[in-house]
């Protein structure tokens, strides 16, 4: 796969607000991510209070987004894994979808999220038609994705465009939610977890080199906060120096190296099927890939990418960092 393309595809995976090449709306200044270096430990920044959701028939989301229903919406379809993500954590499920999600262990499980139908047409073109079958009274979906199916939908049900660049928007889409679906008490109690989470993580920081690195082929790609919301939580529980370097931006293996990195976390993205080969073993094939530190030490990590590259959502970014915090001590 070549570089550029790489960008594409990691657009559409992780939903990064500004896709770049070798990269995975603004945070508040209390809450942003540190860019602390090695061996620095910041003040715990993240509150873990949580105020009342009202239930509510119409919200302004995070990017100034209103969405209004005439009822408590129960028949969603998501276009995107945040949905599912929660609805999961409101107790919810979709009535369709075409996220994978659904099928890990800590959200329904294979057995019971294959009775889920799935949305035909996949994840960069779903069928208008077939949404529309489901009788949705919510559909919602990535705005820099599915915001052209808003013409088809309109009129028919009601269509939210998300696009979250960091956990903060991750948690304000979850409010609206439970606003909007009237599950406040869930919506508050998940959100109350996470946070409880982030904090515990932050109050540990460990002072190793982490590094995520996504990819199919050896054009790899690094995720980085602002770009990605899982890569938006390192900075917070370990030293992560990497940062967009814009579209055309890149980290070269030589650069990594130069870095060295103490713990690698590795997405291997698929495309209609299960991987043939892992992204590490596929690396391992270059000289330099055996000098960096966490590959000697054993401390690569294969992680799923559908959770750790496109959930976005608080239970799975709650995933994101039970699996870092655990390999990075």
């Amino acid at each position: 796969m070549s570089r550029r393309a790489l960008i594409t595809v990691r657009r559409w995976a992780a939903a990064a607000v500004m896709g770049t090449l070798l990269t995975g709306c603004g945070a508040t200044a209390t809450e942003s991510g540190s860019e602390a270096g090695k061996g620095d430990r910041p003040e715990s920044r993240t509150e873990v209070s949580v105020d009342p959701i009202s239930a509510a028939r119409s919200i302004t989301d995070t990017r100034g987004v209103e969405v209004a229903t005439e009822r408590p919406p129960a028949r969603i379809v998501c276009l995107v894994a945040l949905c599912d993500d929660m609805l999961a954590e409101l107790g919810m499920k979709p009535v369709a979808t075409n996220s994978a999600l659904l099928a890990h262990p800590r959200f329904l499980g294979k057995e019971e999220a294959a009775r889920i139908p799935v949305v035909p047409g996949g994840f960069l073109s779903p069928e208008a038609e077939a949404i529309l079958s489901h009788k949705p009274d919510l559909v919602i979906g990535l705005e820099d994705t599915h915001g052209k199916l808003a013409p088809a939908l309109k009129g028919a049900t009601v269509f939210w465009p998300v696009q979250p660049g960091n956990w903060q928007d991750s948690v304000g889409y979850l409010r609206d939610l439970a606003a909007l679906t009237g599950r406040t008490g869930e919506g508050e109690k998940a959100e109350r977890a996470f946070r409880t989470k982030l904090a515990g993580a932050e109050s540990r920081r460990s002072p190793r080199t982490a590094l995520v690195i996504f990819g199919s082929d050896e054009n790899f790609g690094v995720a980085t906060p602002g770009n990605d919301v899982a890569a938006g939580l390192f900075p917070k529980i370990a030293d992560y120096p990497w940062k967009s370097r814009g579209v055309e931006g890149s980290y070269s293996m030589e650069e990594i190296l130069a870095r060295d990195v103490d713990v690698l976390f590795v997405e291997t993205l698929s495309f209609g099927g299960p991987a043939e080969e892992k992204l590490s073993d596929k690396l391992a094939k270059n000289p330099l890939w055996a000098q960096i530190p966490a590959v000697k030490n054993k401390k690569v990590f294969e992680v799923d990418s559908e959770v750790w590259a496109k959930g976005r959502g608080t239970r799975s970014l709650g995933i994101v960092l039970d699996e870092a915090t655990a390999e990075l001590r």
